[in-house]
Order: structure tokens, then C-alpha cells, then sequence
């Protein structure tokens, strides 16, 4: 096991840094964001080919490589030919010159290190025990759930904003009208189906502590509060589709 947790981390930490020269090379932060998701492809299947423990464990490289193949792709279209994320942008300015540097340790390294706790599930993961079928099924079910709300929530968001006539306008229909982020609340059932899946594969169950610190990521540090403080001041009517809808876990809107 050590050997596996030792691999991946030179992988990743090679992968950021790889990423990172590209960064200079493009003057473009933004990049890191649609590498993540193939991020943990890699660890999945390094994790997976460096131990003998039967097809029956393919369940997990290969559910992480069709969320973590759509996530990448998705986001690679969406921002093809836009400027820097402005959360990045802003940071480059702070920083100026210095900032090529900076962005090493203070984006790509530090999403790194995330990523390595994050997929531990994906790392301690063994061959399915049988006496475990329960847990896979609630895993992949989990899974499943958060792989639709990603899918669904960004394909309806992409739409709303091929439209012009919604330019600086609030989504609150389909998915968006019962979580304000639908695709954290499914990236959030995501990592605990594969959280599950692990511990049907052998994992221990402290290894939930990285599905955990992915929804304190999520619910109050990363996800939520950051995207929510700018859309407040960019999106008239957002602060009115807060009051009525729920900022994480789907629920019908408030009167």
C-alpha cells in the first residue's frame, strides 16, 4: 500500500508541475480546472494496475473515468477561447510577475496535495468482497445519482446561456430550481458512492474522511461560498433566488 500512496504522489505532483509549465507557456490558470477530473483517472487506474486484485475491481477506475472524462470535457468546451477564470485573474494581478512562482505552490501543488486526499478511496480500494454486495449497490447508486445531477445541471446551464436574451439573468428552472448547485450537490454524491465502493472493495472505513473533507470543500470553503460571493454581485435577482432556494440539497423552492 505504501508503494501505491508513494507512486501516486510523484504522479500527481509530476502532473502539476507538467500542468504549471503549460500555464506559463499559455499565461492561462484556468487550465488546472479541466486537468482535475483527469487527475484522478490517472491515480484510479495507476492504483488499480499496481495491485493484482481481480476484474471484479474494475468498478472504480472505471466509474471515475466516466465522470472524471465528462467533467474534463465538459469544462474544456466551456471555456475554449475564453480568458482566464477571473478568480485566477485576480490573483495575477494581486501578485504581478511573481505570480508564475506563486502559482505553483498556491494552485497547482496545493490542488495536487487535495486530489491525493480526495481519491484515497480510489487508492485503498481492493477486490470486491463478497459478503459487501450491499455496499457496491449503494455505492454505484450514489454514484449514479451524482453523475446525473453533474450531467443534467451543466447541460441545462450550458443552454440557458446560448441563449442572449438570458445574459446576466438567474437559471432557476429544471434541476436549478431545487438546488442552487446542482453540480456540486452531485459531485458531493459522486466521491461518497466511491467513498461506499471502497469499503465494498476493503477499504477501512476511515478512509470516508476524504469524501469528507471533499464536502467541506464543497459546502464551506471552495464551492459554495466563493461561486456564491460573486454571483450576488453579478446576477440581479440572485440574492432573491437564494431566499427561495435550497443552497445545497434539492428541495422543492420556498414560497
Amino acid at each position: 500500500m505504501k508503494t501505491i500512496l508513494l507512486f501516486n504522489a510523484v504522479g500527481i505532483l509530476s502532473l502539476m508541475l507538467c500542468v504549471w509549465l503549460v500555464s506559463i507557456r499559455r499565461s492561462d490558470v484556468s487550465i488546472i480546472d479541466i486537468v482535475w477530473g483527469m487527475g484522478f483517472v490517472l491515480v484510479a487506474w495507476t492504483s488499480w494496475a499496481s495491485r493484482d486484485a481481480g476484474e471484479r475491481s474494475l468498478w472504480i477506475p472505471v466509474m471515475t473515468t466516466v465522470w472524471g472524462v465528462r467533467l474534463s470535457g465538459y469544462l474544456a468546451r466551456r471555456n475554449h477561447g475564453k480568458p482566464e477564470d477571473y478568480r485566477y485573474a485576480e490573483m495575477r494581478e494581486k501578485h504581478g510577475t511573481a505570480f508564475r512562482w506563486i502559482s505553483l505552490f498556491t494552485v497547482f501543488w496545493l490542488q495536487g496535495l487535495i486530489l491525493f486526499l480526495v481519491s484515497l478511496p480510489l487508492q485503498f480500494a481492493q477486490a470486491l468482497q463478497e459478503d459487501r454486495v450491499a455496499l457496491l449497490i449503494t455505492g454505484i447508486v450514489l454514484f449514479s445519482v451524482g453523475l446525473c445531477f453533474e450531467t443534467v445541471g451543466d447541460w441545462q446551464l450550458a443552454r440557458f446561456r446560448r441563449n442572449p436574451e438570458n445574459k446576466g439573468r438567474v437559471l432557476n428552472t429544471g434541476l436549478w430550481r431545487l438546488t442552487r448547485h446542482p453540480n456540486y450537490f452531485g459531485d458531493f454524491c459522486v466521491w461518497w458512492g466511491l467513498g461506499v465502493l471502497s469499503l465494498s472493495c476493503g477499504a477501512p472505513v476511515l478512509i470516508l474522511a476524504s469524501c469528507l473533507l471533499m464536502s467541506i470543500l464543497l459546502l464551506r470553503i471552495s464551492g459554495v461560498p466563493l461561486l456564491e460571493k460573486s454571483l450576488v454581485s453579478r446576477r440581479d435577482g440572485y440574492a432573491e433566488y437564494i431566499r427561495r432556494t435550497s443552497a445545497f440539497f434539492p428541495w422543492p423552492p420556498r414560497k
